[in-house]
């Protein structure tokens, strides 16, 4: 591991910046909550903000679509357009995450809009390259100021793929330890088809 030293914003702007030239994206999250059981799903974006959530575990078969025109998302309990189907708030407490995190605001871009929140009340630091499964990552560690947090996190802890400049892997902490880990993989840009979402 090399030396940790201040880092620019940049690493963060570059990866909004490739964010903000995506049409849409395809990836495999994998979430371990310091609280909660492990969750994983085949999680799909596309802009200007349609998501839809095939969850693998638990829930084995469960989707979620998420519409930013009508502001709702459809559950299907049994599989993606099955029935029956649920309309429900995005703040529902049925289907927010372990962490609380909402279906609306769940895409890469939510979550370095909030690192770059943090990033502007604290410091930033970078230890170097690291593997992290298949990926070249460079390591990022973005701290708030003292009693600085963005919804509820003090601390992202962020390995951004050296190809993609997006995340693989984020830690986010609150000021007492660990509030979640999640890894992504297998990360697929702008390769969806019109009947993905419906």
């Amino acid at each position: 591991m090399a030396d940790q030293r201040t880092a620019s914003p940049d690493l963060i702007a570059d990866a909004q910046a490739r964010f903000a030239a995506l049409t849409n994206y395809e990836v495999m999250l994998r979430s371990t909550p310091a609280d909660g059981e492990p969750v994983e799903v085949r999680y799909r974006y596309r802009k200007p903000g349609f998501v839809r959530v095939d969850f693998i575990c638990p829930h084995a078969g469960a989707a979620l679509l998420y519409s930013p025109e009508t502001r709702k998302v459809l559950l299907w309990p049994f599989g993606f357009q099955t029935f029956p189907a649920l309309t429900l708030s995005p703040d529902n407490l049925l289907i927010r995450g372990p962490s609380g995190h909402r279906i609306d605001r769940s895409d890469l871009g939510a979550l370095l809009a909030n690192v770059r929140k943090l990033q502007n009340t604290g410091d930033t630091c970078v230890t170097g390259d690291h593997m992290i499964g298949p990926h070249r990552a460079t390591y990022l560690l973005v701290t708030g100021a003292a009693d600085c947090a963005v919804d509820g996190v003090h601390r992202y802890q962020l390995w951004l793929d050296e190809t993609t400049g997006l995340p693989v892997k984020v830690r986010s902490d609150d000021e007492h330890g660990e509030i979640e880990t999640v890894w992504m993989d297998d990360l697929r840009i702008d390769a969806l088809d019109g009947e993905t979402f419906g």
